[in-house]
């Protein structure tokens, strides 16, 4: 598919500056890049982008995996409809909490360990999942899982601190959307991976457990990638850059806003003490607005990525594996739909501000509200798909939209902020869960009432006054003392 990101954004450089790509590499800047240099593994900046997105892909790999064998699965564990719904609230209820702590974590220990934690720890309820053998065990197995759908959050902190604040929303966009992919991926490849198990032999009660390995392995490669080749920021690990606080853990003070928008090695500042997280900012009107709004957009997209098969299956009477290709032509939208967001936030940014960034995410999710009504009412299936990747276009630049806000709203808090805003998307499809675990109303009927909601937040969204708030002074670095 061709990309639809402008070449003005994104540059190619060949990999013969320093050789091959490896943990060792020198840094060729020691501040945010303000190109996206796509085929370039140079810089730790580039590495990191691509390992990141592929971090958040594995990841939404492993977390939607059972999503498209449902079929097979409801079968196999006899669930009813109110018990599939209530797996689909378990799977990104844990989210919410996770996406809480894990900017918390972004923000202290930084995103390279917090995101090889979650990778090691997040594989094991996927690794597991096929020991599930009723209702209540694979009820708890998809609530465990459902913790890697913080993954979002690293990927996006780490992104920020990579790149200058004039390419920061697009950068945001390009891997957000491809981590997103993950969820489309997971959704074709799955069922293959099922059929492929059926045909050595195994019965399909057997088949989705086995398939669970896959992502689970996939999950190891990349924990170990991440761990070799990326860097916390351009300067460095923060064990590197900062200094210790009293009880041991890296201080980078600044974190990565101050670094993402100065473009200055010094914006990341020893101090001696531990710096403490702001919680009322959480009670900022504009964090509140852009909390419901990726409520609207990605958690609508989580959702959908969870019933999408199902849907198809009960409603057009699919196949389990045509069911999963169609379901995911939904998540490939994100290969530009989102990356498309950010740049034409970023575009409205320079033009506008960031009221021009609001009112384009106002009007993407107007759009994606009135796609979703006529997908509910499609009256056949051709129809139905061309609604589908209609309202997907815009709930995707929303998702982009919605980040290429994120980072300016108060930037010595972006860990915390996004991971709040990040929560609020799961947040939304945990609410939205309960619409199809129903059984007084049908798929139909539920992706209408989620349209009109749309459509309400994004008028709320509309007359939300967005502003960028300067950073306070961050004094020069210095040496730490020394004893």
């Amino acid at each position: 598919m061709k990309s639809t990101i402008p070449s003005r954004l994104i540059t190619t450089a060949s990999a013969n500056a320093h050789g091959p790509a490896n943990a060792a590499l020198p840094l060729t800047s020691a501040g945010p890049l303000d190109r996206i240099r796509l085929f370039s593994l140079n810089t730790v900046q580039m590495r990191t982008f691509h390992i990141t997105w592929l971090m958040f892909f594995v990841c939404f790999f492993g977390w939607f995996g059972l999503a498209p064998l449902m079929p097979a699965i409801r079968a196999d564990l006899g669930l009813s409809k109110a018990q599939v719904g209530n797996t689909i609230i378990a799977s990104v209820s844990s989210t919410i909490i996770a996406r809480l702590l894990i900017g918390k974590l972004c923000d202290r220990l930084g995103p390279r360990k917090t995101a090889v934690r979650l990778l090691l720890v997040g594989s094991i309820p996927v690794l597991l999942a096929g020991l599930a053998t009723d209702y209540t065990s694979f009820l708890l197995f998809r609530l465990a899982i459902g913790v890697i759908g913080g993954s979002f959050v690293i990927t996006q902190f780490h992104t920020s601190m990579m790149f200058a604040s004039n390419i920061k929303g697009t950068a945001n966009a390009i891997t957000g959307g491809w981590g997103n992919l993950g969820g489309g991926v997971t959704n074709m490849v799955m069922p293959i991976i099922f059929s492929a198990i059926v045909g050595f032999g195994y019965a399909p009660h057997m088949a989705w457990r086995y398939a669970m390995i896959v992502p689970a392995v996939m999950m190891w490669i990349v924990a170990f990638l991440y761990y070799r080749y990326t860097k916390d920021t351009p300067a460095g690990n923060y064990s590197e850059i900062g200094t210790v606080a009293a009880d041991g853990s890296a201080n980078p003070a600044g974190s990565a806003a101050s670094f993402g928008s100065s473009g200055a090695t010094g914006s990341i500042a020893g101090s001696g003490a531990s710096r403490s997280t702001d919680w009322s900012v959480l009670a900022d009107w504009r964090i509140i607005a852009l909390t419901l709004a990726y409520a609207m957009c990605f958690g609508m997209e989580i959702t959908f990525d969870n019933v999408a098969s199902l849907h198809f299956v009960d409603t057009f009477h699919l196949s389990q594996h045509s069911a999963g290709f169609w379901a995911g032509l939904f998540g490939f939208m994100n290969l530009f739909a989102r990356a498309l967001g950010g740049y034409f936030s970023d575009r409205a940014g320079f033009r506008w501000g960031m009221r021009g960034k609001g009112s384009l995410l106002a009007a993407a999710l107007l759009l994606e509200g009135l796609g979703l009504i006529a997908f509910a009412h499609a009256p056949s299936f051709p129809i139905a798909i061309a609604f589908m990747l209609t309202f997907a276009l815009f709930l995707k630049m929303a998702n982009g939209a919605v980040y290429g806000i994120v980072p300016f709203i108060n930037e010595k808090n972006v860990g915390l902020i996004s991971g709040v805003v990040g929560a609020g998307g799961n947040l939304g499809g945990m609410l939205f869960g309960f619409l199809f675990k129903s059984e007084s109303i049908t798929y139909g009927e539920a992706f209408t009432y989620i349209g009109l909601t749309v459509v309400i937040i994004a008028a709320i969204v509309s007359i939300t006054r967005f502003r960028k708030e300067s950073p306070a002074p961050v004094p020069e670095m210095t040496a730490p003392a020394t004893a």
